[in-house]
């Protein structure tokens, strides 16, 4: 059988769910040498405004900033993966491998702020895709808007799993210097081979816990994300995660169970049986027992944490870990009072210095 792929997170590539017709792979064994890398293409996202606003009630946030849609990392458990079928690609190898890219966000982003309609409150940064995925280094568009965020004096959270957020740690210093900027790293697993399986195209967890090191000695505050925790795959390593994040500098933690909407479930479980045989079922099962029986939970609060005896005693597990740590700090309130744009901030200088003179 050929390799249908190296340094993906899966190997599955079926037509999303809107589409009429249907991809069917099939080999003729004409070649039996192993299929060419996928290459990573990039098309351009035009949007008229980037701010998107929600109203689930068990995020910290109400609006939010995707600058990528699909992510290189190529996670197989990703919640955000049914998202491209929407856009009329599959949820599979498309999602990791046919991105797209909203090249003039911070344009749209600094008209938004601008409004004289507009009120502050944080926005967030990599809820849905990762805003330090590998493209970031040439697209910089994260950095476009951390730009934008400073020169308005604007709160925002970031939540990502790649040591290249130190990149912009002139920026991320400046914003936390004003209370307004909370950095989320995420930490699923410290083993290496299961990292490099579940999160191939992500940093290698010693290099988040670098990071966190580094930005936490610049000032700024992190906030580990143990997530998503896997019954029977990676909820062993929770103590030591949070103690390993804590050792690094990090102030407060949370926890997340696996999420597996729509053509993930599928997608998981084909990873599963290719990469830990001998464990899937367990884990599948664990899993449905968080569930209610299913391999997943859309409910608000539900969807978070799951329910039953096996959640509970995560649960437990998280919470004794981040007092043990000193990581059980609320979170952190973000300053929206400094909140101005560039504009009136000139206007007001220029009406200062006139009263001076």
């Amino acid at each position: 059988m050929k390799k249908r792929v190296k340094g993906r997170g899966v190997s599955s590539n079926e037509t999303g769910r809107y589409e009429t017709l249907s991809r069917i792979e099939c080999f003729d064994h004409w070649d039996e040498g192993d299929l060419p890398l996928l290459r990573t293409h990039v098309e351009v996202d035009a949007a008229k405004t980037v701010i998107t606003a929600n109203q689930s009630p068990d995020l910290p946030f109400d609006r939010s900033i995707n600058m990528y849609r699909g992510c290189e990392h190529g996670c197989p458990y990703c919640y955000a993966r049914p998202t491209h079928t929407y856009l009329g690609y599959s949820a599979g190898l498309d999602f990791e491998t046919r991105l797209l890219a909203k090249v003039d966000v911070a344009e749209r982003l600094r008209e938004e702020l601008s409004a004289p309609s507009y009120r502050c409150r944080p926005i967030a940064l990599g809820t849905n895709t990762d805003p330090y995925q590998p493209i970031e280094r040439n697209y910089k568009l994260t950095r476009g808007i951390l730009e934008v965020m400073a020169e308005f004096r604007h709160p925002v959270q970031i939540t990502t799993k790649s040591a290249a957020i130190v990149r912009d740690i002139d920026l991320l210093t400046k914003l936390a210097k004003r209370n307004l900027l909370q950095v989320n790293v995420s930490v699923a697993t410290l083993d290496a081979h299961l990292s490099r399986a579940m999160e191939p195209r992500a940093s290698a967890a010693g290099r988040r816990l670098d990071a966190v090191a580094e930005l936490s000695e610049a000032g700024v505050p992190i906030t580990i994300l143990v997530a998503p925790v896997i019954p029977g795959l990676n909820d062993h390593e929770i103590e030591r995660i949070v103690h390993r994040c804590a050792q690094a500098g990090a102030i407060r933690a949370e926890w997340t169970m696996i999420r597996l909407p729509m053509e993930v479930s599928e997608l998981f479980q084909q990873w599963l049986e290719e990469k830990f045989p001998t464990k899937a079922r367990k884990v599948m099962s664990l899993i449905q027992q968080v569930r209610r029986g299913n391999d997943n939970v859309s409910d608000f609060f539900e969807r978070m944490r799951g329910t039953g005896p096996v959640a509970e005693m995560i649960h437990g597990r998280f919470m004794m870990a981040i007092r043990k740590s000193g990581l059980d700090r609320p979170p952190v309130e973000l300053d929206r009072t400094l909140f101005a744009s560039p504009a009136s901030n000139l206007e007001q200088a220029d009406l200062f210095n006139g009263l001076l003179t």
